[in-house]
């Protein structure tokens, strides 16, 4: 499990504040939980098609991700009252930590919630905003698998290959995710 690393100070300035934030941010976006999120997103997304606006699938997809990440803290730190080392921690540190660590689903929830709040403001269609909100969760995946594959040295036709495969294993599970839902 990858968990992103707690910075040992703070970075001063702007640009380094921002680079934090966004090393922080892209952290949970590729974390385990992000993925998860972003794959739980747009499962929500495609399923909450039957509400009759943008704005009731926003509500319907925010509340049940809430719940869902409620439920991966809650099991975070049942998990850690059963290791001694972590209880040592206490109650407050270990929620803290289990909130961070699943952060990554409430991250990955908002490029479709904009969409969805654009779409509800009348900024966009709403049938457009709710395309746009289901097509940003294969956009961040490919993102993802992008990134791996550039990490890992690959060049460019092997880094849009691991992007391509990324994004179609997505649709899949995201296709199996609304099923059982």
């Amino acid at each position: 499990m990858s968990e992103p690393a707690e910075d040992p100070a703070p970075p001063t300035g702007v640009r380094a504040t921002a680079r934090h934030h966004a090393r922080r941010v892209l952290s949970a976006y590729t974390g385990e939980h992000g993925i998860y999120g972003v794959v739980l997103v747009t499962a929500l997304v495609s399923i909450g098609e039957h509400y009759d606006t943008d704005f009731e699938v926003l509500l319907y997809v925010a509340g049940t991700m809430l719940v869902f990440w409620f439920a991966h803290v809650y099991a975070g730190v049942v998990a850690a009252g059963g290791d001694p080392e972590r209880r040592k921690e206490g109650l407050g540190r270990m929620i803290g930590h289990s909130a961070r660590h699943s952060a990554g689903m409430l991250v990955a929830m908002l490029p479709p919630l904009v969409f969805l709040a654009l779409g509800s403001l009348q900024v966009f269609d709403e049938e457009d905003a709710y395309d746009l909100a289901l097509l940003t969760g294969v956009v961040v995946l490919a993102v993802i698998g992008w990134l791996n594959s550039a990490r890992n040295g690959r060049r460019w036709p092997l880094r849009l290959a691991g992007a391509s495969a990324t994004a179609m294993l997505g649709l899949l599970v995201i296709g199996l995710s609304a099923l059982a839902h």
